[in-house]
């Protein structure tokens, strides 16, 4: 309980509570009992064949491909584990060969950790290759590993193919059910925002539905490649998926009825619910019969003919032949976006700049350790490592989680090093540590910390054989670590400490005055799928900005406080978004449409308020036009004033 002094509540800042909170996520069984077979049994067969130390290299590559296996797409896994894995074993092998040259060791490693930080901007899997890379090559060059060079990345890549073993068993019998899951978990969140229309709940479901359909288009499309028309059943999944996208937009539309018609009836979200157990259960084509009510407006008529297409979708046998336009167009080959994303990591500033600084601190660390007497020196630059993962959020506040998560997983430590005797009773309790890896990650990151570091104070004492006095070491090499890492990670980097949410923003409200054009043109021989891609990527913007919000709030004073006044000029933004699909809806099923001078008006009084949000010039007014019931631009135009005016107070 909170104490109070003279009537002022005494509580810890906000910044430095966020990530303490444990996020209300269920603990994944199948991935505990995962972790606790791959690093336990590698463990069991090195102490059975009287080698230890090789079980624990074995189970140290295990615990790597245990952290990467965060995909739920099985090709997607099987890339997310594969690959890193191989990268390890390049960065094990070059801190091998480095061990015990302390100047070349720094040489080596600031390199490594320069292209570690350049190729983590090329994707989700290039990134986790990176920060494999770095961390093998650290460990390689602090720990006395078996010798001739090539044993140790053989044992590491051993340790993560056990995972890849047990994680890919299933394969054969689940093929395909995680990719149906998805899609139909999207429909069930569509479900809920079309009887969420007219409620408070509309802002936080049109939310859910936008982070259901970001995770299941990038599951589907992450591995369409030109293969993509030879596989029918990812065919059948893509074309349910973009059938989803105009009930999406007839819900957006469905919150404009008017109230004398009363709440939308229970019929329209249940007939979704209806295909989202269809798709889910099957990937046969299955014909749905749909009992839906008569259209009494536009937007239900809209509803209307949305639902039947979509039940025609799951019906036909060659959906190819039915399905609409693709409407996130199609993906460009893998070599084609290999290479777009290597030249990207090359050429791009941000991309150097990030290497830069990674190649910097870890540098610094291992320059310390090398001139000042820190034992077993590694972990200061694995701390390092750790918490300048640039796709993790806020450097300061993984410095202060990784302190404090470390610190929290040497108090688990201690007793297991002080009590447990070394040899067969490390099996059964590495077997324990290890599945509460899974368990504590889906928590956050302080906990995962908490739950990694006592795995591998005991995996490491295998090999060094220092028992309790690994402990205070560790901690005091942690915080040395967090130190470098806020010193010449963060505070020397001034866009580190400053929120990007206004030009992220900015760039979000250009698009959105972009799209407000293109949902009334109505040109002859429009690409109709124009629109769609252009909100998709509107949103996707969008949800950016909503992650930098949330990582400018773990931020300390001064970017932290500040951040919270863009919320609500971020909402707006969204309902600007969503007013203009509605009205589009609308305007299609029956509403005559809008005049284009209108329209020219209010895509040019959001072009200014992007312009203010980049220069900091005060919001625009939006002039004063018609607003009644026959005004169809009227709930948009409503929106739009709304974010002007919101911005104002932000701007100043």
């Amino acid at each position: 309980m909170a104490q109070r002094t003279h009537g002022v509540r005494l509580s810890p800042p906000t910044w430095l509570t966020a990530g303490l909170r444990p996020q209300p996520a269920p603990v994944p069984w199948a991935a505990v009992a995962r972790a606790a077979v791959a690093l336990a049994v590698p463990l069991a067969v090195g102490l059975a064949a009287g080698q230890p130390a090789y079980g624990a290299l074995v189970s140290m590559g295990a615990l790597s491909g245990v952290i990467g296996d965060t995909a739920d797409a099985y090709r997607m896994r099987f890339f997310n584990i594969a690959v890193p894995q191989l990268f390890g074993a390049v960065g094990v092998a070059l801190g091998t060969l480095v061990y015990g040259h302390d100047w070349t060791a720094v040489a080596v490693l600031t390199l490594v950790a320069l292209v570690s930080g350049m190729i983590s901007s090329i994707g989700s899997v290039a990134s986790v290759a990176g920060l494999l890379l770095l961390l093998n090559a650290v460990v390689g060059a602090g720990l006395p590993l078996p010798q001739p060079w090539w044993k140790a990345p053989l044992l590491l890549t051993a340790g993560g193919a056990v995972v890849l073993l047990l994680t890919l068993f299933a394969w054969p019998l689940r093929g395909g059910v995680p990719e149906r899951a998805a899609v139909a978990a999207s429909y069930r969140s569509t479900a809920a925002f079309l009887r969420a229309a007219g409620t408070p709940e509309h802002d936080e479901r049109r939310q859910a539905v936008t982070q259901s359909l970001n995770a299941s288009y990038d599951l589907l499309l992450a591995h369409r490649t030109r293969r993509h028309g030879r596989s029918p059943g990812l065919t059948r999944l893509i074309a349910q998926l973009n059938a989803l996208i105009p009930i999406v937009e007839a819900a957006s539309a469905a919150k404009l009825r008017p109230a004398r018609l009363g709440p939308l009836p229970e019929a329209w979200p249940a007939a979704v619910l209806t295909l989202a157990d269809t798709v889910g259960r099957s990937p046969a084509p299955t014909a749905v019969p749909l009992d839906l009510p008569t259209p009494t407006g536009p937007s239900e008529r809209a509803l209307h003919q949305a639902l039947r297409y979509a039940a025609a979708v799951g019906a036909e046998s060659d959906p190819a032949h039915t399905a609409a336009p693709d409407r996130l167009g199609r993906p460009a080959a893998p070599w084609a976006r290999t290479r777009r994303a290597t030249r990207a990591a090359l050429f791009s500033r941000a991309s150097w700049r990030y290497g830069l600084r990674l190649a910097l601190c870890i540098g610094l660390a291992q320059v310390v350790v090398s001139v000042l007497p820190v034992p077993r020196s590694y972990w200061v630059a694995l701390t390092v490592t750790f918490v300048l993962k640039p796709d993790f959020g806020s450097v300061f506040s993984r410095a202060v989680l990784r302190a404090l998560g470390t610190a929290a997983g040497l108090l688990i430590a201690m007793p297991v090093l002080s009590e447990v005797p070394r040899g067969w009773w490390d099996v059964p309790t590495v077997a324990l540590l290890a599945a509460l890896i899974p368990a504590c990650s889906a928590k956050g990151y302080a906990f995962q910390t908490a739950a990694i570091t006592p795995v591998i104070l005991l995996l490491s004492d295998l090999l060094n054989h220092q028992g309790f006095r690994l402990v205070l070491p560790r901690l005091f090499d942690s915080l040395i670590g967090c130190g470098i890492a806020l010193v010449a990670g963060y505070l020397c980097w001034p866009e580190s400490w400053h929120t990007r949410i206004g030009d992220r923003l900015a760039d979000a409200v250009t698009e959105a005055s972009a799209y407000v054009v293109l949902a009334f043109a109505g040109a002859p021989g429009q690409d109709r799928t124009a629109g769609p891609r252009r909100r998709r990527r509107l949103y996707r913007d969008l949800s950016a900005v909503r992650s930098e919000f949330q990582r400018a709030l773990t931020e300390p004073p001064p970017t932290g406080p500040p951040a919270a006044a863009w919320w609500p000029l971020v909402i707006a933004v969204e309902r600007v978004v969503e007013a203009t699909t509605a009205t589009q809806v609308r305007v299609e099923h029956g509403e005559p449409a809008p005049p284009p001078g209108e329209v020219a008006a209010l895509a040019a009084d959001l072009a200014a308020l992007a312009e203010a949000l980049r220069t900091g010039a005060p919001a625009p007014r939006p002039a004063a036009a018609p607003d009644g019931p026959a005004d169809v631009l009227g709930p948009l135009r409503r929106e739009v004033r709304a974010a002007c005016a919101l911005a104002s107070p932000v701007l100043g």
